[in-house]
């Protein structure tokens, strides 16, 4: 697809997985209002509170699967739709209608095209997100995704970048002080999308995320350190995607922006396989850092 270049341009989901059908064997396609005759009527997010490490199941009823913001993304416009492939996989995908390609390079621009979300044991059980449950640019969600400090976070996900007179027009209602990019604030999108500087993750929250992460106690991540491990199964059960990395890290977004320290930065932290770099400052166009979103 992509070197024929149908990967974008399409207005619905449907119109994509039809084109994806004639590349990919899919056996069954369900319709928005139909998704479980492609997928389970049950699913299982287990919600795990980072400092007790214990596991609360939230069941996540499919029929009430809607749009791209039921997948841990942004809204975008378009509506979920049931796939079982020739393997006995089945998937729920939404497509995103601002997906561009170059003509010339077929290079993909701005946010991924496709949210999926697939179960790998077909009908079989548990039925569980990071079990046999799995996301690409995706992950089932129901309100909560992890608890840190007895507060209730959302999925992780890519924040869709503001320009400077979208940052400017919601910057006081926010908390933001400044907008330094013409484009590409991904920041500041951040900000938008999780409703206010104050309901992004604090330097303190993402130190416990750290702890539980690298399996440590009493770490607290203000510069660079090294010597650690990395433990993908725990950073995936918080909702990480690991598709778009710089060194193998993971990284994310904190509310705190001290312009003396970068005038255009705003404080984010990177969990690397074998070391931590927190409360570091970088530019808030930076395309690898995650937002998580504080939803009570």
């Amino acid at each position: 697809m992509n070197t024929q270049q149908t990967l974008a341009g399409y207005t619905t989901t449907e119109d994509f997985v039809n084109e994806l059908s004639k590349h990919f064997k899919i056996t069954k396609i369900c319709k928005n209002d139909d998704l479980t005759s492609c997928f389970e009527s049950e699913a299982y997010w287990n919600v795990i509170d980072i400092e007790s490490k214990s596991y609360t199941p939230n069941k996540i009823d499919i029929s009430e699967i809607q749009t791209s913001g039921d997948l841990g993304k942004e809204t975008w416009g378009t509506e979920v739709i049931g796939l079982l492939f020739a393997n006995g996989t089945m998937g729920l995908m939404a497509y995103n209608p601002d997906c561009k390609q170059e003509p010339y390079s077929n290079q993909i621009q701005g946010t991924s095209c496709i949210a999926l979300v697939y179960d790998t044991s077909g009908l079989k059980s548990p039925n569980t997100y990071g079990k046999d449950i799995r996301g690409l640019n995706a992950t089932l969600k129901g309100e909560c995704a992890f608890k840190a400090g007895g507060a209730c976070f959302g999925v992780p996900f890519y924040p869709t970048p503001l320009t400077k007179a979208e940052c400017e027009a919601v910057k006081d209602e926010l908390g933001i002080e400044s907008c330094p990019y013409d484009t590409n604030d991904r920041w500041a999108g951040a900000v938008k999308a999780c409703g206010g500087v104050d309901k992004m993750l604090t330097e303190e929250q993402i130190d416990a995320m750290a702890n539980y992460v690298y399996n440590t106690s009493g770490l607290t991540i203000s510069d660079y350190i090294d010597g650690l491990k990395r433990d993908d199964e725990k950073l995936a059960e918080l909702g990480f995607s690991f598709e778009t990395l710089v060194d193998d890290s993971v990284s994310m977004w904190a509310g705190q922006v001290d312009i003396s320290q970068n005038v255009n930065g705003a404080s984010h932290a990177a969990f690397g396989p074998n070391s931590v770099h927190g409360r570091c400052y970088t530019n808030r166009n930076g395309i690898t850092e995650q937002a998580v979103c504080l939803i009570k």
